[in-house]
C-alpha cells in the first residue's frame, strides 16, 4: 500500500514539473541538476587535427624520363702541326721506322701545301724529299730539339732580307728557312762566296751528298776537316768516292768521325756505295733529323721529347 502511494506521488511530481518547466522553481531545480561549467572547462579534451583531404596535397605522378641518346662526337679535323699522327709510318723501312716516328713526334714534318686536307695524316715515307722540304725540316728540327738553348738555334730570315737565291723570293713559303740557312753559312750560296750557287732549285729532289752537306755543319758547329777522295775512300770504303762533289767531300769525311751517330750510317746503314747523286726519301731525311750533335755532344729527338736536360 505504501509503495503504491510512492509511485503515485512520483508520477504526480513529474507531471507537475513538466507543466511548470518554465517557472522559476523549475529553472532552479534544472540549474541545480546541471553540471558545473567551470569543471568542464578546466580539463579540455585535445582537439584532433583535421586530416588533410587528398585534394590538399596531390600525389605527384611519376615522371617519365627519357634516356638521352648519346650525341656522336665529331672527328676533329687534322691540323698541319699534328705530324705525329701520320697514318702510313708503318710503310717506312723497318730499320728507319722508329727514328722516323720520333722525328714525327717533334711536330716538324709539315707539308708545304697546306690546302690539301689529307696531308697531315699521310707522310709518304718512301717518296723522294725535295730540297725545300728538307731545308724546312732541318731548321725546324734543330730549333725544336734545341728549344731550350737559343744559342744553338738557326735564326729564320725576315722578309726584308735580300734573297740569296734567285729562285727563292721573299714571298716563297719557305723563304725564311732557306734564306736562314744561307745567312748562317750552312748551305752554299752567294753569301758564302759560292758564285755557282745562284739557284737553289727548291723543288728538285734532295741528293744524298746534299743531305750530308747541309746537316754536318749543324752537327759539328766547327770548321770541317780537309778531305780528299782518297781520305773518304779510306774511311768509308766507298767505291764511288770519286763521284762525290768536291763541296761535299769534307762533310762526308767529317760524318765518318761521328761513329754510330753518323748520318750516313743511320740513314743508309752499311754500304760501300754512297751513290751521292741518288735522291733521298722522306723516311731517310726524317731519320737523319732524329739526332743532332757530334762525338757525344748531341741530343736525340727522343731525349728532346722527354725533356732530358743537356749541359
Amino acid at each position: 500500500m505504501l509503495s503504491l502511494q510512492k509511485i503515485t506521488l512520483g508520477l504526480v511530481s513529474l507531471c507537475l514539473f513538466a507543466s511548470c518547466s518554465n517557472t522559476p522553481a523549475a529553472n532552479s531545480v534544472r540549474d541545480a541538476l546541471s553540471a558545473d561549467p567551470r569543471l568542464t572547462n578546466s580539463s579540455p579534451s585535445p582537439q584532433a587535427s583535421p586530416s588533410p583531404s587528398p585534394s590538399d596535397s596531390p600525389t605527384p605522378s611519376p615522371e617519365t624520363t627519357t634516356e638521352p641518346s648519346p650525341t656522336p662526337s665529331a672527328t676533329p679535323a687534322p691540323t698541319v702541326d699534328s705530324s705525329s699522327s701520320f697514318s702510313d709510318l708503318d710503310k717506312a723501312p723497318q730499320a728507319l721506322r722508329q727514328a722516323v716516328k720520333e722525328t714525327a713526334e717533334l711536330g716538324i714534318l709539315t707539308h708545304s701545301n697546306l690546302a690539301k686536307a689529307n696531308e697531315s695524316t699521310v707522310f709518304e715515307p718512301n717518296k723522294n724529299v725535295t730540297r725545300r722540304v728538307y731545308a724546312r725540316w732541318l731548321v725546324a728540327a734543330n730549333n725544336r730539339i734545341y728549344s731550350t738553348r737559343p744559342a744553338r738555334q738557326i735564326r729564320l730570315a725576315v722578309e726584308s732580307s735580300t734573297p740569296a737565291f734567285k729562285d727563292v723570293p721573299t714571298k716563297d713559303p719557305d723563304f725564311a728557312s732557306i734564306q736562314g740557312l744561307a745567312e748562317a753559312g750552312l748551305i752554299p750560296s752567294s753569301l758564302s762566296g759560292d758564285s755557282t750557287a745562284s739557284l737553289f732549285r727548291p723543288d728538285a729532289p734532295l741528293t744524298r751528298e746534299d743531305l750530308i752537306l747541309w746537316k754536318i755543319p749543324v752537327d759539328t758547329r766547327q770548321v770541317l776537316p780537309n778531305a780528299t777522295i782518297e781520305s773518304v775512300k779510306q774511311s768509308w770504303g766507298f767505291q764511288d768516292a770519286n763521284k762525290i762533289d768536291a763541296k761535299a767531300l769534307r762533310a762526308v769525311y767529317a760524318d765518318f768521325q761521328n761513329g754510330d751517330q753518323a748520318n750516313i750510317r743511320r740513314a743508309f746503314a752499311y754500304t760501300t756505295l754512297f751513290q751521292p747523286k741518288r735522291p733521298v726519301t722522306r723516311a731517310e731525311a726524317a731519320a737523319v733529323l732524329s739526332y743532332f750533335g757530334f762525338q757525344g755532344d748531341g741530343i736525340s729527338a727522343q731525349e728532346a721529347l722527354k725533356g732530358t736536360p743537356k749541359p
